[in-house]
């Protein structure tokens, strides 16, 4: 039986909350006790400190001072009636005290998540629901017509064509050699490896198959489960839970940026969507000139990444392929004259459902899952899934020999929906590659002792937020290929190297409604246009502060991990720019009206109106930005004060302890992540093994 997360008093304030917050949304069939209780299981994901900021979060809210702090008399919230609820609740989103605007963004997001997350209020805004489930409804879903023989044997796509059924049910696929997942633990475990690599990422991934086909015997640790094609049943609600870091509530400390990061085999790679971009040059120089960087130099990296498009069945995608909202990318750019493209993605035969979010049930996405990880374990590599790994011991002093000391890998593996016990596991190796990203790796070096110097800090985000657009024809953004344009116009603003570009996210019912702004009426009316909304966001390449840490990872004396993320001055700029640029590709594109993702959105319905969305304050929680490209962290440096890791990707002064993940990219991009990360840890993989030859054992 799950234990609840939250205290009754707290459950009371929160039953409070929903009619107001919930106000004009489709209703659900399910009591209000029982949609407070899915709201109360839904925290189970979170860390434990975390749940414990939820619940005071609650208590503020319920308490006469916050309604006192938003001069609505003295009573407590509960207490008011439907108007003074709105007018209160209102003024918490707005208000100048942070704490009461981060209590009050945090509820609110949590609430609509959990009530759109259910089938019969999603059915009531339009959403179709899964594709495997229903044919076809519009043109930009499902396998494209078939090609003409001539063109069948020139042509390389990645999505499917012809008539092809998509099965209903998938049986599961046997558990691959070498997977171990935690049902599996009878006992503790002790054991020895050449390598062990923690994560499965884009570096993980890539390090454990170059290391172990080089002939290391190589252990694979994943803190989230192994799930396979049969298991991505594309039910929104269950998988966001079950794949993403903190079940998909993890945020900076203050809950002003939303970190969508993978907690699963294939990490971020298995819910990404797909895009595959190369590093810009001029990054890769700026890698060489200022962090001191070797070997990676657009010239040397051009195979590299030629040989990772080939690996993975990167291709671009076709002309008649592009969903509706990416057309509003493509043609919106084209007729402003802007710089636009059609991107590469990671996929054979996509049949274009719009779940990547959430899994890829039909194998198309070429993520780790199905590419990196099997090629490691055909050459003898074993993965344990849900293994927590709490810290890295060094047991040997470093003699400065050529065998790096022996290092002890201490695991907790355990699956909390078995209902069996947690087992340990412990592994000895000479060589650790830590791969958990660019919050997971700083934490567990900070846990390990081997912290300090720059570990932890120089977090990048390319900070990402959204302009809603209203069209008068359906856009239907949940579906078809999340994202397959990109508009780069602006990515070297004002002659810079920091700038912004423009893509598209799939909208699914639960994801959009908390991403959607405002509450009650008006939110209820925005998600009542689901179809009809158009969605761009605005990624910003920070750091254009080049000598200021924007935001950091640190573990407290209690062990707990805290996230802090501010945008700095020169970034704030370039955030307030991307959104009118962004309200001018939707105009340019049809839309009647654009709004953004401020508490109070600023909605405008005219091309010249675009200047005042940058008006709106870009400060934490006054506008909704989130991440998929948590990096930096542990960057790489010759700095060992302002840096993680060598060029090498070795952690300063710890021989055979490395780093490969986006924790270690030493600038935010300027570009999706997937690619250079995978990049890097090839290269960075291939000089590991040629250095540490002597240890192979087959």
């Amino acid at each position: 039986m799950e234990l609840p997360n939250l205290t009754p008093a707290q459950r009371a304030v929160l039953a409070s909350l929903v009619d107001c917050v919930l106000a004009g949304a489709p209703p659900s069939a399910e009591s209000r006790a029982e949609y407070v209780g899915r709201c109360d299981r839904r925290l189970g994901a979170l860390p434990p400190h975390r749940r414990a900021q939820v619940g005071l979060a609650l208590q503020v809210l319920g308490s006469r001072i916050a309604v006192i702090l938003a001069n609505r008399g003295v009573r407590r919230f509960a207490q008011l009636g439907p108007a003074e609820q709105t007018a209160c609740f209102a003024a918490w989103l707005e208000s100048p005290l942070a704490p009461l605007r981060s209590a009050s963004h945090a509820v609110r997001r949590l609430l609509l998540a959990v009530h759109y997350a259910r089938p019969e209020v999603a059915a009531a805004i339009g959403y179709a629901g899964p594709l495997h489930l229903r044919t076809p409804q519009v043109s930009w879903e499902g396998p494209l017509p078939a090609a003409p023989a001539a063109d069948a044997l020139s042509l390389r796509e990645p999505v499917a064509r012809g008539d092809r059924v998509l099965p209903t049910v998938i049986a599961p696929d046997p558990l691959p050699r070498g997977v171990i997942p935690a049902v599996a633990m009878r006992a503790d475990l002790h054991r020895t490896a050449d390598v062990v690599v923690i994560g499965t990422g884009a570096g993980g991934a890539v390090t454990a198959a170059r290391l172990a086909e080089a002939g290391f015997e190589v252990v694979m640790l994943e803190s989230g489960a192994y799930r396979s094609r049969a298991d991505f049943d594309e039910r929104e609600a269950e998988l966001t839970e079950q794949l993403y870091a903190d079940g998909a509530l993890r945020t900076t400390d203050d809950a002003s940026v939303a970190l969508v990061q993978g907690d699963t085999v294939g990490g971020s790679t298995a819910v990404n969507w797909m895009i595959m971009l190369r590093t810009p040059e001029y990054v890769l120089d700026q890698w060489g000139r200022e962090s001191g960087v070797y070997g990676m130099s657009p010239r040397e990296m051009t195979p590299v990444f030629e040989r990772i498009e080939r690996e993975v069945h990167a291709s671009a995608v076709p002309e008649d392929a592009h969903s509706a909202n990416n057309r509003i990318v493509l043609d919106g750019a084209r007729a402003l004259g802007w710089n636009v493209s059609t991107a590469q993605i990671n996929a054979v035969n996509c049949v274009r459902c719009g779940f990547c979010g959430v899994g890829c049930r039909h194998d198309a996405k070429q993520s780790t899952l199905v590419t990196y990880i099997p090629r490691a374990l055909v050459a003898g590599a074993t993965l344990y899934a849900s293994t927590h790994v709490d810290r890295i011991e060094l047991r040997e002093r470093d003699t400065g020999n050529g065998t790096p000391p022996l290092k002890r890998v201490h695991a907790v593996v355990a699956d909390r929906s078995s209902g069996r016990p947690a087992r340990s596991l412990t592994i000895d190796a000479p060589i650790v590659v830590v791969a958990g990203g660019a919050v997971g790796t700083p934490a567990l070096l900070q846990r390990s002792g081997l912290g300090g110097g720059g570990v932890g800090q120089w977090l990048r985000l390319h900070p990402t937020t959204a302009i809603w657009g209203r069209y008068d024809r359906d856009i239907i953004s949940s579906t078809g290929i999340p994202l397959s344009t990109m508009c780069d116009e602006h990515l070297r603003w004002r002659g810079t190297d920091y700038g912004f570009w423009i893509e598209t996210p799939p909208m699914l019912p639960s994801f959009t409604a908390a991403a959607i702004p405002g509450f009650g009426q008006q939110h209820s009316a925005l998600m009542a246009s689901y179809n009809q909304l158009g969605v761009l966001i605005g990624l910003t390449r920070d750091g254009a502060d080049r000598q200021r840490s924007s935001g950091r990872v640190r573990v407290n004396r209690r062990g707990e991990t805290s996230i802090t993320y501010a945008l700095a001055p020169e970034d704030q700029r370039r955030v307030r720019a991307s959104l009118s640029a962004t309200a001018q590709l939707h105009f340019a594109a049809g839309a009647r009206e654009v709004g953004t993702m401020h508490s109070a959105p600023i909605i405008v319905r005219s091309p010249r109106e675009v200047s005042r969305l940058e008006e709106g304050s870009v400060g934490p929680n006054r506008i909704g930005l989130f991440s998929a490209h948590v990096n930096g962290t542990c960057r790489m440096g010759v700095d060992p004060s302002t840096s993680g890791a060598t060029p090498e990707g070795e952690r300063h002064g710890v021989r055979g302890l490395y780093i490969s993940d986006g924790s270690l990219l030493p600038t935010a991009l300027g570009v999706n992540p997937q690619e250079t990360i995978m990049a890097v840890a090839t290269v960075l993989a291939e000089r590991m093994a040629m250095r540490h030859a002597g240890l192979g054992r087959h």
